[in-house]
């Protein structure tokens, strides 16, 4: 489901694509990259921008609200629960 915040990241990726990736990722390596291609094209920054903002579309469907954290490369993981210890020890199990 489309939000108000997804439309004002669109509109912002229409006017400057890396200021959305820059929203969206901070300041990582696809601010680079689509600072990069905006450089080169502005097509190729815009369908970067663009990507970004679908990956993150599909992180808030699939994780929640808040429930996600931005890894690199248009990939998020869920955030675990506060108390959760995962892969402690040597078996792994908590």
């Amino acid at each position: 489901m489309v939000k108000a915040s997804d439309v004002l990241l669109i509109l912002v990726a229409i006017l400057f694509p890396p200021a959305a990736a820059g929203f969206i990722t901070g300041c990582s390596c696809d601010l680079l990259i689509n600072i990069c291609l905006t450089i080169l094209g502005y097509l190729p920054g815009h369908l970067h921008a663009f990507w970004l903002i679908y990956r993150k579309m599909v992180a808030e469907e699939r994780y929640g609200h808040g429930g996600f954290r931005y890894v690199g490369n248009g990939q998020y993981e869920p955030i675990s629960a506060p108390g959760a210890h995962s892969g402690y020890g040597a078996t792994g199990h908590a």
